[in-house]
């Protein structure tokens, strides 16, 4: 991280002076109504805003509380210690740690040391990064997004180690610099900033973790990165040997989770490719058909008119 960033992160805030000259517990006013355990986000976001920043509060431990917003804490230097529903997390440096509102949280106090990060998130804030990735259908995408807005999934928390990523160290390192200094009319700018994030994030679930308790919800993770990466040709038997998992429960599990066998899921990923095809490039259909895994065209245009009512040379020209 740049040096002059790092070093106005690391000053001391009023609140913790309070907690170094005495101050035995958090000021709970700065954060949530009174006799409440929700952290509220009309403490920090001005009005009309969609995202704040503010440095992580050091020094103290912070009880078990919810949030009302989507919580992204980044860890700029040394680590910070958080228990999220009943999963002890340890966030190093370089790492992302996403909450959404599901989730309840701890925080065990932080050294001096210890810089990180509180993006505070309306989840409006999210329709870019949504639309960003409705220009090329990915299902690892939507699948975190969904997450994060507390949609299909019960997941509290994404932690991502991503700290060797230098796409993902970049965005976030502009992000911060844009919040922090206040930049004039932003919005567009930082939205789109974090579409490229989860764009980048999305490629990186091999370094994602989360509760312990959906194994099986990070399995089906697994299941949709195999079918981005290997949809012309990828096969349920590979899959499950890959995964070290009995072919015909792996089956089952995937259509449990999804709503879907493993070949509709394949389908759908080779459709939607090829539709995005149709729309951003001059290829021949036949050509199409052969990069999307099928190599009997005719089959290519019977499914394509099948799944979307349409040719394939209608649905490029409408």
């Amino acid at each position: 991280m740049d040096i002059l960033l790092l070093e106005q992160l690391k000053k001391i805030t009023i609140e913790e002076q309070e907690l170094l000259s005495g101050r035995s517990e958090i000021n709970r006013s700065i954060y949530m109504q009174e006799n409440s355990a929700e952290v509220d986000w009309e403490h920090f976001l001005e009005k009309g805003k969609l995202i704040t920043l503010r440095p992580h509060t050091r020094f103290a431990y912070f009880p078990k509380h919810t949030h009302n917003y989507v919580e992204m804490v980044y860890m700029c230097q040394g680590t910070t210690k958080h228990r999220i529903n009943d999963s002890e997390v340890v966030v190093r440096e370089g790492e992302i740690l996403i909450l959404n509102q599901n989730a309840t949280q701890e925080i065990y106090p932080a050294g001096e040391g210890d810089i990180a990060v509180n993006f505070i998130i309306w989840p409006q804030f999210f329709d870019t990064a949504i639309q960003m990735i409705g220009e090329e259908d990915n299902l690892i995408r939507k699948f975190l997004v969904n997450c994060l807005r507390g949609q299909k999934s019960e997941m509290g928390y994404l932690h991502f180690e991503v700290s060797d990523i230098l796409p993902i160290q970049n965005l976030i390192e502009n992000l911060i610099w844009t919040l922090v200094s206040h930049q004039q009319n932003s919005r567009s700018r930082n939205q789109l900033t974090m579409g490229l994030l989860f764009l980048h994030l999305a490629d990186y679930t091999d370094k994602l973790k989360s509760e312990p308790i959906f194994e099986k919800q990070q399995i089906m993770l697994q299941v949709l990165r195999f079918i981005e990466e290997n949809y012309r040709d990828g096969l349920l038997q590979d899959l499950a040997e890959e995964m070290h998992y009995n072919v015909w429960w792996l089956s089952r599990e995937i259509r449990r989770q999804a709503g879907k066998t493993f070949t509709e899921l394949l389908q759908d990923k080779r459709m939607s490719q090829a539709a995005y095809l149709l729309k951003t490039t001059t290829m021949k259909v036949n050509e199409i058909g052969e990069t999307v895994g099928y190599e009997n065209i005719s089959y290519f245009h019977r499914t394509f008119q099948k799944y979307y009512g349409i040719s394939p040379n209608k649905y490029r020209c409408k």
